[in-house]
């Protein structure tokens, strides 16, 4: 079956920098689009940014446009958030999750990390 793990979760102080990574498993992953979401306590899920199949085409939310910055490697089935200049208001739950590339929805989520950012 699909599988999406998380690492690289912790706590850090704010301006400092960390790094997600996703794992993914039982699916042709070069073939779909795959982002990273987060959810705040008390907040819904909110989305942070997305890569495309080959890597050529991103996107972020504006609240972290210019810190975060995601990629993916194909050959290892793996994606990443590169999260520098931190905030107190970055922490959350971390998901990352992936989709074929018409469908507008997610098909597949992994199990989170959580990300604490202290001041």
């Amino acid at each position: 079956q699909v599988q999406l793990v998380e690492s690289g979760g912790g706590l850090v102080q704010a301006g400092g920098s960390l790094r997600l990574s996703c794992a993914a498993s039982g699916l042709t992953f070069s073939r779909y689009t795959t982002g990273w979401f987060r959810q705040a306590p008390g907040k819904e899920r909110e989305f942070v940014a997305r890569i495309n199949w080959s890597g050529g085409s991103t996107s972020y939310a504006d609240s972290v446009k210019g810190r975060f910055t995601i990629s993916r490697d194909n050959a290892k089935n793996t994606m990443y958030l590169q999260m520098s200049s931190l905030k107190t208001e970055d922490t959350a739950v971390y998901y990352c999750a992936s989709k074929w590339p018409l469908s507008s929805d997610y098909d597949y989520w992994g199990q989170g990390t959580q990300v604490t950012v202290s001041s």
